[in-house]
């Protein structure tokens, strides 16, 4: 069976490029800090569009999607799900509920997986948080319908043995001296990816354990910038990674710096994404009119007025409004649409197209 050992995270082996990212994201951290008190109210409403953008994009790498409204009703529980893959997405809302809510309580232990991957599937007709009992491989289909092996993951029979050795490996390496965690964290997720221990929704699991594990690091940019939103934005360079770093990896001679490279760039491109979301609103001075521009700003493709409402609860329509047609003259936002079909904008926004159905690396021949 493949052993797990993190030792060459403290033997000088790390290029010094991820070290580079490393001291950027320790940076970005520091200067994180304190933000609560100065922009309170604009990080709430940035904690309100990524907890939709995170459920809504986590999803949508496999293949599960809804439509924008019904995505934003049901992660605001307005709604329930009616069908399977908004049984899937209320799934997920709630055990990003768990990770998020319960910022640093969660650890990356065994226990934590299969709570997740219950909670995930809780609305599904087959209940999670059990290990697979039966074998699963990836299956990749080509552009005339052929299908071949892509990945074999770790046999149904080993895999209790290997996710107890993969976590208390983790546990090992991050207690002991010279391992940094933001280093640690990629290389777990790349191995629980390629053990793929649950049948159904790895892929989304591991995301979820990202995040706790970035909590564990003292990481919380992932509560106001989606970090699954980024991963679905180069989605392309994401399945690249996984597919490099798996190279070898039942031989023990995989090579874990690629995808422990685009990891560490994701959270870079997190907090540069929170810079850009709170640049022109002042410490101390959070209006209602700054906290509007903050949720245009954040959303990646165009807003209601409706929908901005939804966002702000405790922000009248008509203040929504005023402070609209005001960013609108500045140019800040622009308007799209007419009538009911009236949305507004960063300049720049563009819908991010929904992911191909394409399993994480590794799946099973189901895409979900």
């Amino acid at each position: 069976m493949r052993s797990f050992d993190y030792g060459f995270l403290k033997s000088g082996r790390v290029p010094a490029g991820l070290l580079g990212l490393v001291a950027a994201i320790a940076e970005a951290r520091e200067r994180q800090r304190g933000r609560g008190r100065e922009f309170g109210d604009a990080l709430s409403g940035l904690e309100r569009i990524a907890r939709v953008q995170s459920v809504g994009t986590s999803n949508a790498i496999e293949g599960i999607v809804t439509s924008d409204a019904r995505l934003r009703a049901l992660v605001q529980g307005r709604a329930e799900p009616l069908d399977q893959d908004e049984f899937d997405i209320a799934g997920y809302r709630d055990a990003l509920a768990l990770v998020h809510e319960g910022r640093g309580a969660l650890d990356v232990t065994e226990d934590t997986m299969r709570r997740l991957h219950e909670t995930m599937l809780a609305y599904g007709p087959v209940p999670g948080g059990s290990y697979k009992q039966t074998d699963n491989a990836v299956l990749e289909i080509d552009a005339v319908g052929s299908r071949r092996v892509r990945f074999a993951p770790v046999p149904a029979a080993e895999t209790p043995e290997a996710m107890a050795q993969l976590v208390l490996a983790y546990l090992d390496a991050r207690s002991g001296q010279g391992v940094d965690p933001l280093l640690l964290a990629p290389c777990f997720i790349l191995d629980f990816l390629c053990v793929h221990p649950f049948l159904d929704g790895n892929g989304r699991v591991s995301r979820l354990l990202t995040l706790v594990a970035l909590y564990q690091a003292g990481v919380d940019v992932t509560r106001y910038v989606s970090y699954e939103a980024e991963i679905n934005r180069t989605r392309e360079e994401y399945y690249e990674a996984l597919r490099a770093s798996s190279v070898g990896w039942h031989e023990g001679a995989n090579d874990y710096f690629p995808f422990l490279q685009y990891s560490l760039r994701a959270i870079v491109a997190c907090y540069r994404e929170l810079d850009r979301r709170l640049a022109g609103i002042g410490p101390g001075r959070t209006t209602k009119k700054d906290r509007v521009r903050a949720a245009v700003l954040a959303h990646p493709v165009a807003i209601r007025k409706s929908e901005l409402a939804d966002l702000l609860p405790d922000v009248s329509p008509t203040t929504i409004e005023a402070a609209l047609g005001e960013l609108v003259r500045q140019g800040v936002v622009v308007k799209t649409g007419a009538g009911r079909a009236t949305a507004y904008a960063a300049p720049d926004a563009s819908r991010t197209p929904a992911a191909p159905n394409q399993p994480d690396l590794p799946s099973q021949s189901s895409p979900r």
